[in-house]
């Protein structure tokens, strides 16, 4: 899709995109915020406490921290690489998620300003709509492990080149069974096109076998339940993905001293962070697109929705606010669910890592793809 067809349509689009951008990057913070409380929660602690009502202001202080530190550059570092490492670190998880529908689109009718008639115009809660969105998403996020690389060789650092070999390999092994995890959603929607695979999870449960339609009216269209398995494997491969625990070989404190952002530090180490937490947006994302609804609200339709606010004379800018808070729920949940698994599991050793990765979860999303294939085909009969 192009930015617009006029200087209005174009602003807007663009000033779309700067904030879906600082949307993702304030959010770390408070995601961060999250991962503390939530962490002492768990093992019983208090948290931070004392910066500020319930520790809040102890995300600026940490801004402060990482703004006001040495600029240090090792003696063995090749310049251009270190420093490239922490930016291109942001760039796949900002684009990747401006690729993700957050809601229904914003209609605007046509109205005069400056003498001349605008409009009227069709507003996406996207950045960019792309027709092939998984596969745009997976490619752009796979360029992660190249920043990884940059980052370990570009520091002149052991620990951190052994990081990012790690890091590399670790990605490139799970990125198969990512892929593959998500064939069956993609073969049960026929399409790559993220909107079409929420509006197709609309409504209550139902489908059609051997020419009967059976249906559940308690339950959601989700994709869950038709890809249960591929559900399972698509969030554990994205903790891989993410470097999360149980998954972070690459930064194991024990042996790598932090892995490949080893020589990072202040402000550089920082957006290494947001680019991590960026990633687990993403995955948050994707999870509640393909087997949760997307922004569908649960049992109703968008033109359902449409009606009601028809109705009370509201059009479609509280039916996007409706959707895009029922994404929100979904994505926060799963947000949730990162920091709740790191603080709850144990890391793996890494030859455990690696063959969870060939040996259990690549044959279990191939063996998915293979009955969902299968399925279809009878259920076509």
């Amino acid at each position: 899709m192009g930015m617009g067809k006029d200087i209005f349509e174009i602003t807007v689009n663009g000033l779309k995109l700067v904030v879906i951008f600082l949307m993702m990057v304030q959010a770390v913070p408070i995601l961060v915020w999250l991962e503390r409380r939530g962490s002492a929660f768990i093992q019983n602690r208090l948290g931070p406490n004392r910066v500020g009502p319930l520790g809040l202001m102890q995300l600026l202080a940490d801004a402060v921290k990482f703004l006001t530190k040495e600029n240090f550059v090792p003696d063995t570092a090749k310049p251009l690489l270190y420093y490239a490492a922490p930016v291109f670190a942001l760039i796949p998880g900002a684009v990747a998620f401006s690729a993700i529908p957050m809601s229904t689109p914003i209609q605007v009718s046509a109205f005069e300003m400056f003498g001349s008639t605008w409009g009227p115009y069709t507003f996406l809660v996207q950045g960019y709509d792309i027709g092939v969105g998984i596969v745009f998403i997976l490619g752009v996020s796979s360029l992660a492990a190249y920043t990884l690389l940059m980052a370990g060789w570009g520091s002149g650092n052991k620990y951190s080149l052994m990081g990012a070999l790690r890091a590399s390999a670790q990605t490139i092994s799970y990125e198969l069974a990512l892929g593959l995890s998500i064939v069956g959603v993609i073969m049960l929607y026929g399409t790559f096109n993220l909107t079409e695979m929420t509006v197709a999870q609309q409504g209550p449960l139902a489908f059609t076998l051997f020419g009967y339609t059976v249906s559940a009216s308690w339950l959601p269209n989700w994709g869950i339940f038709y890809q249960p398995l591929g559900a399972l494997l698509f969030f554990t491969t994205a903790f891989a993905e993410s470097n999360r625990l149980p998954f972070d070989l690459a930064e194991g404190e024990s042996e790598l001293v932090a892995g490949f952002h080893t020589e990072y530090g202040g402000f550089k180490f920082n957006m290494f962070f947001i680019g991590e937490y960026g990633h687990m947006m993403i995955a948050s994302g994707l999870m509640a697109l393909f087997f949760f609804g997307g922004y569908g609200i649960p049992y109703v339709s968008v033109q359902e929705v449409q009606q009601w606010a028809a109705s009370i004379g509201y059009g479609s800018g509280l039916v996007a606010l409706l959707h895009f808070l029922s994404f929100f729920v979904k994505f926060a949940v799963f947000l949730w669910i990162f920091i709740w698994v790191r603080w709850t599991l144990p890391r793996f050793r890494y030859d455990q890592l690696m063959d969870f990765g060939w040996k259990t979860l690549l044959p279990w999303a191939l063996a998915n793809t293979i009955l969902t294939a299968f399925v279809i085909y009878i259920a076509s009969l």
